[in-house]
């Protein structure tokens, strides 16, 4: 039970990468705010799935597009919860390829906004709860493409890269206060998201050639490494980017 009694969020948890991580998290003992945009069934699911593990599950819809709507949530988790020492920014945006002289300002912003601005704006609401509750871990789900680029693929990439530094500042900010945050970078995870690409015969031929390992991630794979992060096993660890990614980054020249 590494998670004993303890209160975590995970955005994005209707599905995929966010359904596993709020199962496990349940599974070691922690209470899971369960926020979902667009997918109630699924959020029901993951909640089911939650409370299944005998822990309390409660969930809460929130569109991160806007500075406003994301404070919102906050407050309105907060009153759901009554705390937190886990916080885990897994919500966002795929990567949509398009030609960089061509993306439009406001898709641009949108990407943006929600894959980095959102993300920094829990962040920050959440270090000022920490702060005067004694400290928590603080998790968020960038890609391989914050290291690495993808032709099309700007505004994506430079939002998880930007999530990259944003990490890496607090961590330096927050270290002496008692508050750990890390990145967790998946590469190809067989989820809601990359389901086209997998079920195309020669896309997922051309995803497996590229990983060492030969084939796509699985969601409880990912949840794995989060769970490490956000538990005390992880009490030296801060400020890092852990790729979950079968050797990807390898074998494409990251760092």
């Amino acid at each position: 039970m590494k998670l004993r009694d303890k209160i975590a969020w995970v955005t994005g948890a209707d599905s995929g990468i966010g359904q596993a991580v709020a199962a496990t998290f349940a599974r070691e003992g922690a209470d899971v705010l369960v926020h979902y945009h667009r997918d109630e069934e699924g959020a029901r699911a993951t909640a089911s799935q939650v409370r299944a593990a005998g822990r309390r599950a409660e969930i809460l819809q929130a569109d991160f597009s806007g500075p406003a709507q994301t404070l919102a949530f906050f407050e309105q988790a907060f009153g759901k919860m009554g705390g937190l020492h886990v916080l885990v920014n897994n919500a966002g945006a795929g990567a949509s390829r398009q030609d960089s002289l061509e993306i439009p300002p406001d898709e641009f912003s949108w990407m943006l906004n929600i894959n980095l601005v959102s993300p920094w704006l829990l962040c920050q609401a959440a270090a000022r709860h920490m702060l005067s509750a004694g400290g928590g871990a603080i998790i968020n789900i960038t890609s391989v493409h914050e290291e690495i680029s993808l032709p099309g693929s700007a505004a994506y990439d430079a939002s998880k890269a930007g999530l990259r530094s944003v990490t890496r500042t607090l961590a330096l900010e927050l270290a002496s206060r008692g508050i750990r945050i890390n990145n967790v970078a998946p590469g190809m995870i067989a989820t809601p998201m990359t389901q086209d690409r997998l079920e195309d015969p020669a896309q997922a031929r051309e995803s497996a050639s590229q990983i060492p390992q030969g084939r796509p991630g699985q969601p409880q794979e990912v949840a794995n490494v989060v769970l490490f992060l956000a538990s005390d096993d992880a009490s030296y660890v801060t400020g890092s980017s852990y790729f979950v990614d079968g050797g990807l980054m390898r074998n494409l020249g990251g760092t």
